[in-house]
């Protein structure tokens, strides 16, 4: 019989409905799965804290669902709700600091006041990052501002001050610029949209210099990188051949072994785990479930099951986020 080891995970949602954000995540389930899914974005302390115990997670740190705040093109209405839930998901840990911890969502619509919130959320409410959901609407719904834009460059310094991670966490594109996916819905989400979209983010921001200027940062990637790992050796090998007006220090593979962490979220496949070990090393793959859009039992019974040494095992389980963390 398999024995289960200490677990923290790091990429699990919550919701809430003051301000009324859930219903963001009704469009990810059918409508018959979806008033379960719900009410498990709403529980903090109950079912989903059996299920922890259950499954030896020791500790989740809880994050707002997606696209969260990212969508609130309204830039004062996105800095309140960022303030109101960040309230609440402190207070949530607060009432059980010894199992949940959190990342807090920011108004990127707004860099000063993004800036601000993080430093209120990371000094104040003792949140341990921060997760952001992509790409933002800023001021209408169809205009959208990656994190590479020189507006955050007062951000990324103070995320390094800090000393704390970024999860870039993924989201659609907008429909309306995405012709590519025309006529197959099935592409969007998490079967392939939210991993091309995240992909295409991170390497903008590699390719910015943002990693040359601020070398201590550190950003998290879902999904065991988001498919990074896997493809790292061939970006960077084209882009040596043509760059491009490429004007950075360090080829891609270089930054994605320096400056990112990912998590096994939604991607329990071992064959892939392997291959990103390889890629990057043990020291920068952490756990995590993605709850309640994957099974938590699943996500820990799979890894549990894992025929790694005990060093490494450890290191994933718990030890690289108890270090990146700060737990």
């Amino acid at each position: 019989m398999t024995t289960p080891i200490r677990k923290i995970a790091l990429e699990e949602h919550f919701g809430a409905t003051e301000p009324d954000i859930v219903e963001q995540s009704e469009t990810h389930f059918t409508p018959q799965e979806w008033p379960r899914h719900r009410a498990m974005l709403l529980d903090i302390h109950d079912e989903r804290l059996a299920l922890m115990d259950e499954c030896a997670i020791e500790k989740s740190v809880l994050s707002l669902l997606s696209p969260g705040i990212q969508s609130l093109h309204d830039a004062p209405r996105a800095v309140d709700w960022a303030r109101r839930l960040n309230d609440y998901a402190a207070a949530r840990v607060a009432e059980r600091p010894d199992r949940f911890a959190a990342f807090a969502a920011l108004p990127m619509q707004d860099p000063d006041a993004a800036t601000a919130e993080l430093r209120r959320a990371v000094q104040d409410l003792g949140l341990v990052g921060a997760l952001v959901n992509g790409f933002s609407q800023v001021g209408d719904a169809e205009t959208v501002v990656y994190l590479d834009d020189p507006r955050y460059a007062g951000f990324w310094a103070t995320l390094e001050e800090l000393g704390v991670p970024l999860y870039l966490h993924p989201r659609d594109p907008l429909e309306s610029t995405s012709p590519q996916y025309d006529g197959h819905p099935w592409l969007y989400g998490s079967a392939w949209a939210f991993t091309v979209e995240t992909a295409t983010h991170a390497l903008r921001l590699m390719g910015s210099g943002l990693f040359d200027r601020h070398p201590g940062l550190q950003v998290i990637l879902g999904h065991l990188g988001e498919v990074l790992p896997w493809v790292i050796w061939r970006v960077e090998h084209r882009l040596a051949v043509a760059p491009r007006g490429l004007d950075v220090r360090h080829g891609f593979g270089h930054y994605l072994r320096t400056n990112f962490h990912v998590t096994t979220s939604g991607n329990f496949r071992t064959p892939a785990l392997l291959n990103t070990l390889q890629e990057i090393g043990a020291d920068r793959v952490l756990f995590s479930a993605d709850h309640p859009f994957e099974d938590m039992r699943e996500a820990a019974t799979w890894f549990d099951r894992r025929e790694l040494n005990d060093a490494d095992l450890a290191r994933i389980a718990h030890g690289n986020a108890e270090r990146l963390l700060g737990l």
